[in-house]
């Protein structure tokens, strides 16, 4: 098996727009991710989230870090030990998370997750996450949890 670059772990992400939270990825490797992404003015949640004081939704940053922390941190350790036919035939879901928030994140916000694996066992990962804006403050912290499965369809 082989390690994926960054770009290569983006392409298999089954997350697409608008539904993808995750612009790029800085750093990966077999004990950490970091993805950034930027929340444009025109996602469709703010429209009603709050009107005329938009506010990036809580489940909404919560699954920017597990697109980071799991999707993508499991895309990358599941091609170190799986043919790559195998991983593109994965798709990782959500279990469990235990998350606290701190901030509100705003249009035009970049926030960066930092991501840090804590277990790694049969598909099944869980991840210490901590979502920052750009200038280093913390929005949100926590551990997330997923595993793989085989896509349907």
């Amino acid at each position: 098996m082989t390690a994926l670059a960054a770009e290569e772990v983006l392409a298999l992400l089954p997350q697409q727009p608008p539904f993808r939270f995750l612009d790029r990825l800085v750093e990966l490797d077999d004990v950490h991710a970091v993805g950034e992404y930027t929340f444009r003015a025109d996602e469709s949640f703010y429209a009603g989230h709050f009107p005329g004081d938009p506010v990036t939704p809580g489940v909404i940053l919560l699954e920017t870090m597990c697109q980071t922390g799991l999707v993508a941190l499991g895309i990358y350790l599941l091609a170190l030990e799986r043919p790559r036919a195998e991983v593109e035939g994965t798709v990782t879901l959500f279990t469990d998370a235990q998350v606290e928030f701190e901030r509100v994140v705003r249009p035009g916000d970049t926030v960066r997750v930092l991501a840090e694996k804590l277990v790694w066992r049969r598909r099944k990962l869980k991840s210490s996450v901590i979502l920052v804006l750009a200038d280093g403050t913390s929005v949100a912290r926590g551990t997330v949890s997923g595993m793989g499965v085989p896509r349907h369809g």
